[in-house]
């Protein structure tokens, strides 16, 4: 086989992004990684747009080997963090991977990387196929609680879809629109990644739910909460851990806000038909309760649109919600053609 040049080096303000991103990554990914070192990545990353950008690229390198047989991974990743204990080695290992990089495009890092440093495996194409795969979704107005094969309980409120896949390293569910909830059976050697719009949320074992509605005007971003447990939730070049009692919310970009605490409602408060707002506008008040069926409630003026509205509801109860509409905002309820207009009170 004739030996290619190096790749050139990922784009970057400069070499050093690149080879301290690694750095991080081989330490983060090797255990005993605390609350102080998890603090300063997270300094590193905000320090430049280009350091967040060099550790997605390498996440991207590393993750794909999850795909891999067991054996395989641990060779690579032994050899990976054999080089980042020796500082002299630092360009051998960049030549390493980018020389990989060269050697085939980069979704199939992986696979040369395989061929390279394993000697070849004749059943790539066994680890690569799903054992299990299957989609769900909801109507409006109907949720679903269901064990998969794995024992992980998962339930999906209203109008949502999941797509579940499970290959023999690895377990993933996307969630395209909705809200779901997850009680995942731990399995260390088979971690379980939930993808929700821009975020990759990865679980071993624990309770958490994802809201993830692109389809509502004005709250297409993603909320992860957990209940018990830990999950990693990782967006635009930035990633955090949450523990039980927690919640994060990204934009629709995948840029991750203040980790906060979980509110009195839950995480999921949808498991017991009820819907809360936190400072939600009434438009999106509306459009929230219409995921669970017609709310004949409709709103014409901006002005009364934009009010914000704070409580916990039944959706299936919405008179209760428009009794107390006018007791606490500036509005009056208006009949007309089998509707209820939400009009201005002056």
């Amino acid at each position: 086989m004739t030996t290619q040049p190096p790749a050139e080096p990922p784009a970057a303000s400069s070499p050093e992004p690149e080879s301290t991103a690694l750095d991080w990554l081989v330490r983060q990914r090797g255990g005993g990684f605390g609350a102080a070192d998890e603090a300063a990545l997270q300094a590193w990353l905000a320090a430049d747009e280009a350091h967040g950008k060099a550790f997605a690229r390498w996440q991207r390198d590393w993750d794909a080997l999850d795909a891999l047989p067991a054996e395989g991974v641990r060779s690579l990743r032994k050899k990976l963090a054999g080089d980042k204990a020796a500082a002299q080695a630092r360009s051998h290992r960049r030549a390493w991977w980018h020389q990989l990089t060269a050697l085939a495009p980069q979704g199939a890092v992986a696979a040369a990387a395989l061929v390279v440093c394993c000697g070849g495996y004749l059943a790539w194409n066994h680890w690569q196929q799903p054992v299990f795969a299957q989609s769900f979704a909801t109507a409006r107005g109907q949720q679903l609680e269901l064990t998969l094969p794995d024992a992980t309980h998962l339930r999906l409120d209203t109008a949502s879809r999941a797509e579940v896949i499970f290959h023999r390293r690895r377990r993933e569910l996307r969630l395209p629109e909705g809200q779901t909830e997850l009680q995942v059976k731990s399995d260390p050697s088979r971690p379980f990644d939930v993808w929700a719009g821009p975020l990759r949320i990865t679980v071993v074992g624990t309770r958490f739910s994802v809201r993830h509605t692109p389809g509502i005007a004005g709250n297409q971003n993603v909320r992860v909460a957990v209940e018990e447990g830990r999950v990693r939730v990782a967006g635009d070049g930035a990633a955090v851990e949450l523990r039980g009692g927690q919640q994060i919310v990204s934009d629709a970009a995948g840029r991750l806000g203040a980790v906060t605490a979980v509110p009195a409602a839950g995480i999921a408060p949808w498991r017991d038909s009820r819907v809360s707002f936190d400072n939600a506008s009434v438009a999106q008040a509306l459009a929230e309760f219409e995921r669970y069926g017609p709310a004949k409630l409709i709103v014409r003026d901006p002005a009364v649109a934009a009010l914000r509205v704070t409580g916990t509801f039944d959706p299936r109860r919405l008179d209760n919600f428009s009794r107390a509409l006018p007791q606490v905002l500036p509005v009056r309820l208006r009949e007309h053609d089998g509707m209820t207009e939400i009009v201005s009170a002056k």
